[in-house]
């Protein structure tokens, strides 16, 4: 069965999930730390979990599988997702795969290490128009690739 998850705290982006969630009718679960919009689309679940470290990130690492995709701006959620055959992309539009989720991995280590010693202040650049659109276009070609691979429930 096809199926977006959403790493939902602070997700830019849940507007266009929804849209295109709608257009191609794969269900879509939001999970988050704290309080989520509810909605009435019995296609949109929200599943709000404990404040723990990593809790949401947990949660959807254990649901997702292949051909599922996952929407995730943490890179070790990433990595977890990737090894399920699940297909990720970050809220900016980068694509997690095989080909590049240990160079992505590798990265984030490099960077949390120069943070801790001062070498880096570690800001992010500010999510501008550009990303939604490169993310909208990525988005929608993940998950028409999803449903391309994976049988349609019942079958």
């Amino acid at each position: 069965m096809h199926h977006i998850y959403v790493d939902a705290d602070a997700c830019p982006v849940k507007p266009e999930v929804l849209k295109v969630a709608e257009r191609l009718g794969i269900e879509v679960t939001f999970v988050a730390n704290s309080g989520l919009r509810p909605s009435r689309d019995p296609m949109v679940h929200n599943v709000i979990v404990s404040s723990a470290f990593d809790a949401a990130d947990n949660w959807i690492a254990e649901h997702a599988g292949p051909g599922d995709v996952v929407v995730t701006a943490d890179v070790p959620l990433a990595v977890r997702c990737v090894a399920t055959g699940a297909f990720v992309t970050g809220p900016t539009g980068r694509v997690f795969d095989d080909t590049n989720i240990g160079m992505a991995s590798a990265m984030r280590d490099l960077g949390a290490h120069l943070r801790e010693t001062g070498e880096s202040k570690g800001y992010n650049a500010a999510f501008g128009p550009k990303d939604r659109s490169r993310f909208l276009e990525t988005f929608d070609r993940l998950c028409r690739r999803a449903k391309a691979v994976t049988p349609p429930p019942g079958e």
